[in-house]
């Protein structure tokens, strides 16, 4: 069987964010999610003390040459998969979006796409509802391993001054989107979170919402029946009730009726909001994801597949 046949287990975004969170002892939840986002899946060693930007310039930009050459081992050095891997990770991740930023036929990408799910850089994910419209949706595309969709948004782009040496481009470009660069990783757990805050009613089914006029971050059905709506607010104000009314109008859009409302917020909640709070609706801020990396021992530990940097 291939090293990279789809039929190999892949760790899942929980299993590796535990395996970094032992690897790495963090000791802080909100700096683990944010160099997990860029370090994620790759089982290297990471000093949590240092700059994220003096450690990514310490082990990507410094062994630019080592890891692309690596990289394209996989890829072949196909230069349509590149196109279409910085289309998705610098975008929506919807295949027509990232076909359009590549600008890519359709059929070149679909042939490229099957390459690169054998390959293991991609996976698919389909929205957890079908729209109330009969319009083809189309999927989106996810990167299993976190720092595959870093390299591809901020490393490859530039690949031609960094291999100079020069690092002042991406540096900045980085610098511009690291805020909403942590945030799919950010939602991703925090779906976890929601697996573990429903004991009561287990959830069965997880994953999100989109059509063309709307999305919904976290979409998830309970083993009762019930639709559970997320949403996650992923900055350094806290939630406000404003962000209750925008998660009910997203379901609204999508025709969608949720028994229960969950908002995540990195940084709490305001007093009015708190005061919000009931059976059909949940509060969970960033202490609730130590729930995702409790009892950690050696057994979560991933061993690194390729080089360490």
């Amino acid at each position: 069987m291939s090293k990279y046949s789809p039929y190999k287990k892949r760790p899942t975004i929980l299993e590796q964010f535990r395996s970094f969170y032992f690897q790495n002892k963090c000791t802080d939840l909100e700096s683990a999610i944010e160099y997990f986002s860029v370090f994620g899946g790759m089982s290297w060693g990471v000093d949590m003390q240092m700059s994220l930007e003096k450690l990514i310039e310490n082990k990507v930009y410094n062994n630019y040459r080592y890891i692309h050459a690596d990289i394209t081992q996989i890829t072949e050095s196909d230069k349509t998969s590149h196109a279409l891997l910085t289309g998705i990770a610098s975008g929506d991740r919807r295949l027509h979006s990232a076909l359009k930023k590549a600008r890519i036929s359709r059929p070149d990408g679909e042939y490229a796409l099957d390459n690169l799910f054998d390959r293991g850089f991609l996976e698919d994910e389909y929205s957890l509802e079908k729209p109330p419209s009969d319009d083809n949706i189309d999927e989106k595309l996810n990167f299993p391993k976190p720092f595959m969709r870093f390299w591809f948004s901020f490393i490859s782009p530039y690949f031609k001054s960094i291999r100079d040496g020069d690092y002042k481009e991406a540096e900045e470009s980085f610098a511009n989107k690291k805020q909403e660069f942590s945030e799919l990783t950010f939602i991703k757990l925090a779906g976890e979170v929601m697996k573990k805050t429903f004991k009561d009613d287990p959830i069965v089914e997880l994953g999100s919402y989109w059509d063309r006029n709307t999305s919904i971050d976290i979409l998830a059905k309970t083993k009762s029946g019930k639709i559970v709506a997320g949403i996650c607010k992923y900055s350094n104000s806290k939630a406000k009730k404003t962000e209750l009314t925008k998660l009910q109008e997203q379901c609204d859009k999508a025709e969608l009726k949720a028994d229960i409302c969950v908002v995540i917020s990195k940084s709490g909640f305001t007093n009015e909001m708190k005061s919000q709070k009931s059976p059909e609706l949940k509060l969970l801020a960033l202490k609730n994801f130590k729930s995702l990396v409790e009892d950690l021992s050696e057994r979560d530990f991933i061993e690194c597949e390729g080089k360490r940097y």
